[in-house]
């Protein structure tokens, strides 16, 4: 696979899932993020043309294929990316959930890729930032686990909101969140207000 096979194949896949780097450009810039982890990634680099050193992680045949060519998809990267530092690129190809030989990072990235910050939350700084969706209960999950703080969502324009927070994570007639029910389903709540994205902060030691 050359550059441009590489390139074909994540505009591919960032057609289907449309493209998510202004969303990391914004997570990147406002808490200046250096070393990031994205659990259940398949193809998405779009954090390497933001963020200077990201480590992804993905047991898909497909994905394991496409990071075989990590010197085309450096190549690719480096016409992009928006930074001074030289762009690390590290791949890990197995699933998510076991052990991670890797140094503690300032953001993880959980995308349509099940309980990811739950499960790789250990590698993440005190004070790093877990961007998530609700997808599969991740979002729910972290809202209500003392690990984290809600700081952030984001809007409609790829931007950082950080007021009425105490409007998410609420159920129609005041119902309780069942945590147990969301880790057995592996799926969120349909809650009065919703976004896509959901920004959290890991709490300082």
């Amino acid at each position: 696979m050359n550059r441009e096979q590489v390139s074909a194949t994540y505009e591919a896949y960032a057609q289907k899932i449309g493209d998510r780097k202004r969303v990391y450009k914004t997570i990147a810039r406002t808490f200046d993020v250096k070393r990031a982890l994205y659990p259940g990634s398949h193809v998405d680099i779009a954090p390497s043309f933001v963020i200077p050193h990201v480590i992804y992680v993905d047991s898909f045949k497909g994905t394991i294929r496409f990071f075989k060519h990590i010197e085309a998809v450096h190549r690719l990267v480096d016409e992009r990316n928006e930074y001074d530092e030289p762009c690390t690129i590290e791949f890990f190809g197995q699933d998510y959930t076991q052990p991670l030989d890797i140094e503690p990072v300032d953001l993880i990235i959980s995308q349509y890729a099940g309980l990811v910050g739950q499960a790789t939350k250990h590698y993440l700084k005190p004070g790093g930032i877990l961007l998530c969706n609700d997808s599969h209960g991740d979002a729910t999950l972290a809202r209500f686990d003392e690990a984290f703080e809600l700081i952030g969502v984001i809007g409609s324009a790829n931007e950082l909101v950080q007021t009425g927070l105490d409007e998410y994570f609420r159920l129609p007639k005041g119902k309780d969140v069942d945590i147990a029910e969301v880790k057995k389903k592996m799926k969120g709540f349909r809650y009065t207000k919703q976004v896509e994205n959901y920004v959290f902060q890991k709490r300082r030691d």
